[in-house]
């Protein structure tokens, strides 16, 4: 029985995690009190939220490097709304930033789905294209917790039954991913595109609004964590999470999503952010230089990158002597 869940990627990936939680808590025993652990899933609710929407982007043969940017955008206009209008219900600011990270992925959508950009060149260039309109909107200041009003600064501080909020709604985007991608049409729609483009046309799936959809909702996603970084940290500028969108790839790619599309699933999302989450939070706790931080989260990818490919490899070796078995027998018979 143990050997079986242990070939299973999420339940070994969930005992990496375990078991490094554990090491670095002998080392700092700090780190395995209840309040270290909430921070550290606190601090991870972004990484999750992006890991998610850039999961069903990679689902359908894309990729979207403008998150970062897109957060930046979203949570600098959004700052700038509820400055210039300090009456806005936290709600309204909300759903402002979603409306406004949606428009900004409906632009990469609208030119990979509608024109035929390879992705990769769409949201490299909408990267610089985004957090230079920063700029215009902004100007070279920083907005700063000055900026924004003490509503603003304390919806990431708030609680609901006692878990913090920012916790609270990334779970809830875990679970309409969850619902998304497992019970709707639209999710089976997604995972076809990307595993066989063909096949999901002549089943009369259209990639054009697969790949517009995925693309929009990541951008939605953005903006929902452009305004939620904003009010957390109490600053909104034009760097603001700066090479962000390659931890979110990371953290997909470590949690088992394939790169070539049509193979990924939420639990292996979530566990990759959670891997990334906590080695990001235990390595300053144990004195490990930021220099060497850096060297073994690469050392990480890499090798999540590695499995994967020797993974997919072996699952193509399996068919071809089940196939070659069943030819023979029918031969035989």
């Amino acid at each position: 029985m143990m050997p079986a869940l242990l070939k299973n990627r999420d339940v070994l990936l969930a005992l990496i995690v375990a078991t490094l939680v554990l090491l670095v808590g002998l080392r700092a025993p700090v780190f395995l009190t209840a309040e270290s652990l909430v921070s550290v899933l606190t601090d991870t609710s972004f990484l999750f939220m992006l890991a998610l929407a850039q999961m069903a982007v990679i689902l359908t043969r894309g990729i979207d490097l403008s998150v970062a940017a897109n957060l930046a955008l979203s949570g600098v206009m959004v700052t700038l709304a509820a400055r210039s209008m300090p009456w806005l219900p936290i709600p309204v600011v909300l759903l402002l930033a979603i409306v406004i990270g949606a428009f900004f992925g409906a632009i990469n959508g609208a030119l990979i789905a509608g024109i035929g950009i390879p992705p990769i060149v769409v949201t490299l260039g909408t990267l610089s294209i985004y957090r230079g309109i920063i700029f215009v909107v902004a100007g070279p200041t920083w907005l700063t917790s000055k900026d924004m009003s003490t509503a603003f600064l304390d919806f990431p501080k708030s609680t609901l039954l006692g878990v913090p909020s920012l916790i609270v709604i990334a779970t809830t985007v875990a679970a309409a991913f969850a619902y998304l991608l497992s019970q709707t049409q639209t999710g089976r729609g997604i995972y076809a595109v990307g595993g066989n483009p063909v096949a999901a046309r002549y089943c009369g799936i259209d990639l054009s609004k697969q790949q517009f959809l995925v693309y929009t909702m990541s951008g939605a996603v953005s903006g929902l964590c452009g305004f939620l970084w904003a009010s957390r940290y109490g600053i909104a500028y034009t760097d603001l999470a700066y090479g962000y969108e390659l931890t979110v790839i990371a953290a997909c790619v470590i949690g088992g999503v394939s790169v070539a599309g049509g193979i990924g699933t939420v639990r292996g999302a979530l566990l990759g952010a959670l891997f990334l989450g906590v080695v990001v939070n235990a390595l300053p706790v144990i004195n490990v230089s930021p220099f060497w931080q850096m060297l073994i989260s690469g050392a990480v990818i890499l090798a999540a990158v590695v499995v994967n490919a020797r993974a997919e490899r072996r699952s193509g070796k399996l068919i071809l002597p089940e196939a070659r078995r069943a030819a023979a027998g029918g031969s035989a018979v």
